[in-house]
């Protein structure tokens, strides 16, 4: 599969060289806040390197990508389009910036950007979705920017830092993502 190169970032495959920067974030408490229940504990080498290997193979259902610098190459995040259902053309996001220092400086924003165009226009899909927890402002803005939309609320589905949170469902549909991309156009 090409690259898909933005202006800051390209989306690339998972290598092996991989590892040592996902390991670098996957026990870290401030990375690690704001996604799944899976991060509750530590993961260990043998885990990280099973999940790096899962994801340089080629699967029906997930298409996984590193957020790399696109002069460099080298590992920012990661964005995978998971739980694909080929025959409703839907898929799952997920997406992780690998450490703190680069919270904030629009890679999310510009990756989850040309991910949901690749899925768009080159994988056909119709609709994309993924949670958020409610504390995750950042998260809120970046999708919100690239036209997903409050679909509900689990209230207190989630109990994160001894109390509960809500997760917020979002959803992005094709014809919504063009008639967004025809509004920033125009």
């Amino acid at each position: 599969m090409p690259y898909i190169i933005g202006e800051k970032i390209m989306l690339r495959e998972y290598r092996l060289e991989d590892l040592v920067p996902i390991r670098a974030w996957v026990n870290d408490p401030e990375v690690v806040e704001s996604l799944s229940d899976i991060f509750l504990y530590p993961q260990t080498l043998e885990s990280t390197e099973s999940y790096l290997r899962m994801m340089m193979e080629p699967r029906p259902d997930c298409r996984g990508f590193i957020i790399a610098d696109a002069q460099t190459q080298l590992y920012i995040g990661q964005i995978n389009l998971d739980a694909i259902d080929w025959k409703n053309r839907v898929g799952r996001i997920g997406i992780v910036i690998g450490s703190p220092e680069r919270f904030g400086r629009g890679y999310g924003t510009e990756a989850m950007r040309l991910l949901v165009r690749f899925a768009f226009e080159q994988m056909g899909l119709n609709r994309l979705e993924l949670d958020v927890y409610d504390f995750n402002e950042r998260a809120l803005r970046c999708y919100r920017s690239c036209g997903f939309r409050e679909e509900g609320r689990l209230r207190q589905k989630l109990f994160k830092n001894g109390h509960y949170v809500d997760i917020i469902p979002m959803g992005l549909l094709r014809s919504e993502w063009l008639e967004h991309q025809a509004a920033s156009e125009g």
